[in-house]
């Protein structure tokens, strides 16, 4: 007999990349609520100290989880990177990061072994990619570079257009030197800008979205467990949930434009809430 668990899911990121995943999720289990917070009034956590990272993480997660979420989803490759662990410790629920995912993904698709990652400093620095993507396959090469005007200018909005693609070119320049075959968008911004990413690697570099391979997780581990929301008529499902620390105007205006073709017209007219949330006070 199939069993559901009608419980929403949470999803936290420290500012609009996180909707990435959200949309992912929405593709591929449509019948799930999703509470999403958006940590804007902090954002960005890449060039933060991993224990500022730690402590934000567990303030969002804790406020998800006191929402009653039956699940985590940290949709921020930075905290992932340095707060994951203990994030999986604190909760009795499962807490998904998005950099296994990633990895493993890079791995299956890569046909050289030599596999590039972007991210944000923290990311980057904690070489929490290399160590995901070597755990499984020691002979693959990975070749890493730091991204930090990337966050920045989906944060604005700045996703096309001249300027933009010669930053994005001028950051790659080095990495697409070392003959990768694939790249993983180690941040959930990223795909924001993967149009253009892709335009300057060229069509022989296959981008990798973390967002999309951590919805897939998320489905098959609900699905596992008998933990998939019961199924829902699209008119009368309950809007999905948006939390930010910042006033709502950037986080809405960020659903607009990302989620206003995924989702339908719930998204046009989402439910921002702000929170002021402990430690938040100083920013």
């Amino acid at each position: 007999m199939t069993q559901f668990d009608n419980r929403p899911i949470g999803v936290f990121d420290s500012g609009v990349g996180g909707l990435t995943v959200v949309r992912s999720l929405r593709s591929l289990i449509p019948d799930e609520e999703i509470l999403y917070f958006g940590d804007m009034a902090r954002c960005p956590y890449g060039d933060r100290h991993p224990r500022e990272v730690q402590q934000f993480s567990k303030e969002v997660l804790d406020f998800l989880y006191n929402q009653g979420v039956k699940a985590l989803v940290v949709a921020c490759n930075t905290a992932t990177a340095v707060a994951l662990p203990i994030l999986q410790a604190r909760y009795p629920i499962p807490v998904i990061g998005v950099i296994q995912p990633g990895a493993r993904a890079a791995i299956r698709v890569t046909r050289t072994g030599r596999i590039g990652v972007i991210g944000t400093a923290v990311t980057i620095h904690s070489g929490a990619y290399p160590e995901a993507v070597h755990h499984v396959a020691p002979e693959v090469e990975v070749f890493s570079e730091a991204c930090p005007q990337f966050v920045p200018l989906v944060e604005q909005g700045l996703v096309a257009g001249a300027d933009v693609e010669a930053i994005v070119a001028e950051s790659l320049a080095e990495l697409l030197g070392k003959d990768i075959d694939s790249l993983v968008l180690g941040c959930t911004h990223y795909p924001l800008l993967a149009p253009i990413i892709q335009a300057v690697t060229g069509p022989d570099v296959q981008l990798i979205s973390s967002a999309e391979q951590t919805a897939e997780e998320v489905k098959t581990l609900l699905r596992r467990s008998n933990s998939l929301h019961a199924p829902q008529d699209r008119e009368t499902r309950p809007a999905d949930r948006f939390y930010t620390s910042s006033d709502g105007t950037r986080m809405r205006r960020a659903i607009e434009l990302w989620l206003g073709d995924a989702g339908g017209p719930e998204f046009r007219g989402a439910l921002v809430v702000p929170v002021q949330l402990p430690s938040a006070q100083s920013y």
